[in-house]
C-alpha cells in the first residue's frame, strides 16, 4: 500500500523490487522503441515520423519544456508567486501537499526499523522516479487524433507515442505562417541506424507551417497528460491489478459462490455445476473489466489533475486544459488518451456494457473527468484566498502588537 504522488490516493501495488527493477531494465534505451513496435504492429504496418521533421521537434521541445517543470512539483514549500498572481494572471497551483518523492520501498522500511532497533542506521534504497528525460515517438496515422503513454523506469523506459493526427487537427484550427527553413537534427543517423530496419520512417514535409502559441498550448495540454501517468506510475499499477489483484479477487469469490453451491449441484448433477461454472466465466470478464474500468477511470482523473500542475509551472494556462477535454468528448476519430495502448476497434459501449451500466450512462467519462478538473482548479482559488487570509490576518496581528508595545 502507498500514496500517489501528488494526489494522496491509496493504491496497492503487489510487484517486488526486484520485478520492478526488471521492468525498467527491459524499457531503458532503444528496448522502450522495441516494445512501442510490437505493441503498434499489431494494427499494422508502423510508419513513424523521424526527428528531422519539424513536427517532431515541435512536440520534443514542448515536452522538454514541461520535464523542466517537474522538480516543482518535488517541493513542499514553495515561495508566494502562486498568492501574487492577479485575476487576469495564469493561476499557479498550491504547494503540493503530496510531493513527488521516491517510492518507499516496503522491504527496505522494514529493514530500516529493525536495524534501528538494533541501534544501526541504514541508508535507503527507495525507488527511482521514472524520468526524464522521456522517450517520444510520433506515429505518422493521420486518421488517429490521439497519443498513449506507456513503459516505467529511467533512461528512456517510459515515454509518450503522438498520432499525428492530432497534431494534423491542432495545426488546422487556425491559419499560421509558413516558414521554408525546415531546421536539422543531429540525431539523423543514430536514429535511421537504430530504427531504420523496423519502422517506415515517413519523409516531412515542406515547407512547414509555425505553430502559434494557441497551438502549442493544446499539443501541451495531450502532452502533460500522458506526461502525469508517467510520472504517477500508473504502468505498475496497471500491471498489479489488471494481471495479480483482480484475477486473484475473481477467482477467490467463485470458489465461495462454487462452495456454496455444493449442496445443490450434488443433487442436480454435474450439469449445475457446468453451468454454474460457465456463468462464473462469464461474469468474472464482466468483473475484469469492471475493474479496468475503475482503475482506468481514477487514473484518467488523476492525470489531469497533474497535468495542470505541469502545465501552470511550465507557462502554460492549466484552465485551457478544461475547454480542450471539453471539444474532444465528441470527437469521432480522437480515443482515450491514457497510459495503456487502446486498439482502434475498441468500443467502450458494446465492450463494456456491464461497467458502463453500473458506473451510469449518463455521466460519460470525459465529462467526469472535465468535472474533476474544474473542481481542482477551484481548489487552488480557494486554498490562495485561504492563504492571503492567513497573510493578512497575520500582518494585522504584528501591527497591534507593535502598537500596543509603543
Amino acid at each position: 500500500m502507498e500514496q500517489t504522488p501528488l494526489t494522496g490516493r491509496w493504491r496497492l501495488i503487489i510487484l517486488s523490487p526486484e520485478e520492478e527493477d526488471e521492468i525498467a531494465a527491459n524499457l531503458a534505451g532503444p528496448k522502450w522503441y522495441q516494445a512501442v513496435h510490437e505493441i503498434l504492429a499489431a494494427e499494422g504496418p508502423v510508419k513513424i515520423i523521424p526527428p528531422t521533421d519539424w513536427r517532431y521537434q515541435w512536440v520534443r521541445n514542448t515536452l522538454q519544456r514541461l520535464e523542466s517543470s517537474i522538480p516543482a512539483l518535488q517541493q513542499r514549500e514553495s515561495d508566494n508567486q502562486w498568492l501574487e498572481a492577479g485575476p487576469n494572471d495564469t493561476p499557479l497551483p498550491p504547494p503540493p501537499e503530496y510531493p513527488l518523492r521516491p517510492r518507499p520501498r516496503a522491504s527496505d522500511t522494514m529493514r530500516r526499523f529493525t536495524e534501528t532497533l538494533c541501534g544501526r542506521v541504514r541508508p535507503s534504497t527507495s525507488h527511482t522516479i521514472s524520468g526524464p528525460p522521456y522517450s517520444l515517438l510520433i506515429v505518422d496515422r493521420p486518421d488517429s487524433s490521439n497519443a498513449f503513454s506507456y513503459g516505467f523506469g529511467p533512461d528512456g523506459g517510459c515515454g509518450v507515442v503522438v498520432y499525428s493526427g492530432f497534431l494534423d487537427d491542432v495545426l488546422s484550427k487556425s491559419f499560421p505562417s509558413t516558414d521554408a527553413a525546415s531546421s536539422q537534427s543531429e540525431e539523423t543517423s543514430w536514429w535511421n541506424h537504430l530504427f531504420g530496419g523496423i519502422f517506415s520512417i515517413s519523409s516531412p514535409p515542406s515547407p512547414h507551417p509555425i505553430p502559434t502559441h494557441e497551438q502549442t498550448s493544446e499539443l501541451a495540454i495531450l502532452l502533460a497528460h500522458e506526461l502525469s501517468h508517467l510520472i504517477l506510475s500508473h504502468h505498475l499499477e496497471t500491471l498489479s491489478s489488471g494481471t495479480i489483484i483482480v484475477p486473484a479477487m475473481i477467482s477467490m469469490v467463485a470458489d465461495v459462490v462454487r462452495t456454496l453451491l455444493f449442496p445443490v449441484t450434488m443433487i442436480f448433477g454435474p450439469f449445475v455445476n457446468d453451468a454454474v461454472a460457465q456463468l462464473g466465466k462469464v461474469g468474472s470478464g464482466e468483473l475484469s473489466k469492471v475493474g479496468e474500468y475503475c482503475t482506468s477511470m481514477s487514473q484518467e482523473i488523476e492525470a489531469d489533475v497533474v497535468s495542470a500542475r505541469l502545465l501552470a509551472h511550465s507557462g502554460f494556462d492549466a484552465r485551457q486544459a478544461v475547454s480542450f477535454w471539453e471539444s474532444r468528448q465528441n470527437t469521432p476519430k480522437s480515443a482515450d488518451c491514457s497510459s495503456t495502448i487502446h486498439s482502434e476497434s475498441l468500443n467502450l459501449e458494446s465492450g463494456w456494457t456491464l461497467a458502463r451500466r453500473i458506473m451510469g450512462s449518463s455521466h460519460p467519462v470525459n465529462e467526469v473527468r472535465v468535472e474533476k478538473l474544474k473542481g481542482e482548479l477551484v481548489r487552488w482559488e480557494l486554498e490562495k484566498r485561504v492563504a492571503l487570509h492567513k497573510l493578512r490576518s497575520g500582518g494585522n496581528e504584528e501591527r497591534g502588537q507593535h502598537l500596543r508595545i509603543l
